[in-house]
């Protein structure tokens, strides 16, 4: 199973999303790619709790997976998608990531650049395809600059598409085997997120626990994806991860890491102090991401954290 993760959220990218998996489907054979939201009949299905049926159904497409090909664009990464490849890389299926943004992204002003805002991004991906650049100007058809300049975009998501399907075919056949993490004594790996002051970052934490506290180190480093390397491997080997999911939607690299605890049975909560609900036809209100809000358990007290990682 091919699965291909894109932002549920506006008809452009189910749209771009649904060209991708029909280019795969005439490859592979339709049985072989899914496409959420089409595939698990969002818009239509009733269930009592449908947003977690949605999650229920994902995730078993997850668990047999033989790669997943996800659509990345720009400097808040989609926190569902990021779930995904998340629990995609912990369970050692390659992940492709397909990206048109023409950004570049750092952590220091004259730092090094990596092609997504979180360096955890780069080091998960298999492969990255990327189309920062319009399509070459054609001569005019007649029509006006703004159907020219539609023409360039169309032309630019055309070669995307074909790089990425071109990747997917170049994956070896055999599927992926599913690492067996060993777990260190009595660590917890805290993800912090960037939109929360340093000081009020899991409050009571350091004082809460005996365990050894492991932190990321890539957003400060010299060479990020190396570090981005040891924070994957770090927080694997932690016997607890505990992330901060504060912001307009959960950070990436929290995001990455509740999917690969979803994935290898981790435990994992997530601390979110305050959050914005989303509200869908027939679906229950979400506090986030489906994908996010049913992997795992949401703290919002301090005394909350600090009972949590006592326990």
């Amino acid at each position: 199973m091919y699965y291909v993760a894109h932002r549920l959220f506006a008809a452009h990218d189910r749209a771009l999303a649904a060209l991708l998996a029909d280019r795969l489907a005439l490859k592979l054979g339709e049985d072989q790619v899914f496409l959420p939201f089409c595939d698990t009949d969002e818009e239509d299905l009733v269930a009592d709790l449908k947003g977690q049926r949605l999650f229920e159904l994902d995730r078993d497409r997850l668990r047999r997976i033989r790669a997943l090909i996800a659509i990345v664009h720009g400097p808040s990464p989609d926190d569902g998608v990021c779930m995904e490849i998340g629990y995609a890389a912990a369970l050692g299926a390659p992940v492709i990531l397909l990206t048109t943004d023409f950004q570049d992204y750092s952590t220091a002003l004259h730092g090094p650049h990596t092609v997504f805002p979180d360096p955890l991004l780069d080091t998960l991906a298999t492969r990255i395809i990327r189309f920062p650049r319009l399509g070459t100007p054609t001569e005019p058809q007649g029509g006006s600059r703004f159907a020219d300049f539609a023409a360039r975009n169309h032309t630019q998501t055309q070669h995307a598409l074909n790089a990425c399907v071109d990747a997917v075919l170049q994956l070896p056949t055999r599927p992926p085997t599913t690492p067996s993490p060993s777990r260190d004594t009595d660590t917890v790996f805290a993800e912090p997120s960037p939109y929360t002051p340093p000081h009020t970052r899991f409050p009571g934490l350091p004082h809460a626990t005996d365990s050894t506290i492991r932190v990321p180190t890539r957003f400060a480093a010299a060479d990020p994806i190396t570090a981005a390397r040891h924070d994957w491997a770090a927080a694997l080997r932690s016997t607890h991860i505990i992330v901060d999911a504060s912001g307009p939607e959960t950070p990436p690299g929290a995001a990455l890491l509740i999917g690969a605890a979803c994935a290898t049975g981790q435990p994992a909560v997530m601390y979110l102090p305050r959050s914005t609900y989303t509200h869908a036809s027939g679906r229950e209100p979400n506090y986030r991401n489906l994908m996010i809000q049913y992997s795992a358990v949401a703290l919002r007290t301090p005394s909350e954290v600090t009972t949590w990682i006592r326990a």
